[in-house]
């Protein structure tokens, strides 16, 4: 079971989303919270997998919270969901450890599919605001956020692993980057995770980042 906190400061939204939930046979709601202090004792007491995070509540907000969440409980996995599409929190939530964003616009259908998707330790982000966020990675690349990564694991990686780096820089999905490099998406996912099992990262969104940051793909990709 998919253990899930709702935090959410608007009652209709937590007890909609706490029947849905609990609706599907590989989930349960283990806790509901509706500002952010109450969002921290939550996680503290129940431990959840994925926490479904409001950005704006009272006491503390989502961009906040997270960055507590992640430092704490780094394998607690967060989306954030939200009615702003808004460059500051996309930027924020993806910085401090966010693994998905998603406009509360989106189906139930969808939204537990982000879920599984988060639960299966990859990234989720809603369509309508990828292109904003891939722009973000370049921006992300020029402030002090680093993303360190040691020298013997980069040298680590394979010809076709620095093919796979290249795609998700551009942001290619599975399916894009299994049709450029005729492999299957099964197979992708394999290269993914031993991708960032050598480079010790968390997910796609930070090899994207580390990838625009150092540029190091450009100069690998030409001997593939």
């Amino acid at each position: 079971m998919i253990k899930v906190l709702i935090a959410d400061d608007q009652e209709l939204i937590r007890q909609s989303l706490e029947i849905v939930l609990n609706s599907k046979k590989d989930m349960e709601v283990s806790g509901i919270a509706a500002d952010g202090q109450e969002v921290i004792q939550c996680v503290r007491k129940n431990k959840p997998d994925i926490v479904l995070m409001d950005v704006r509540m009272p006491k503390m907000d989502g961009v906040s919270c997270t960055k507590i969440i992640k430092e704490v409980y780094p394998h607690i996995k967060i989306i954030i969901l939200t009615t702003f599409d808004d460059d500051e929190y996309v930027y924020n939530a993806l910085k401090y450890g966010a693994s998905g964003y998603l406009l509360k616009g989106v189906s139930m259908d969808e939204l537990c599919d982000a879920i599984r998707t988060v639960h299966s330790g990859r990234a989720m982000i809603n369509p309508d605001i990828a292109t904003k966020v891939l722009k973000l990675f370049s921006q992300m690349a020029q402030t002090n956020y680093t993303i360190p990564v040691e020298e013997k694991n980069i040298e680590s990686l394979t010809k076709t692993e620095w093919k796979l780096i290249f795609q998700v820089e551009k942001g290619a999905s599975n399916k894009e980057i299994a049709d450029a490099l005729n492999l299957s998406e099964g197979t992708v996912r394999n290269y993914l995770s031993a991708i960032l099992n050598k480079l010790n990262l968390r997910d796609r969104t930070q090899l994207a980042i580390w990838a625009v940051q150092t540029g190091v793909h450009y100069n690998k990709s030409e001997d593939t």
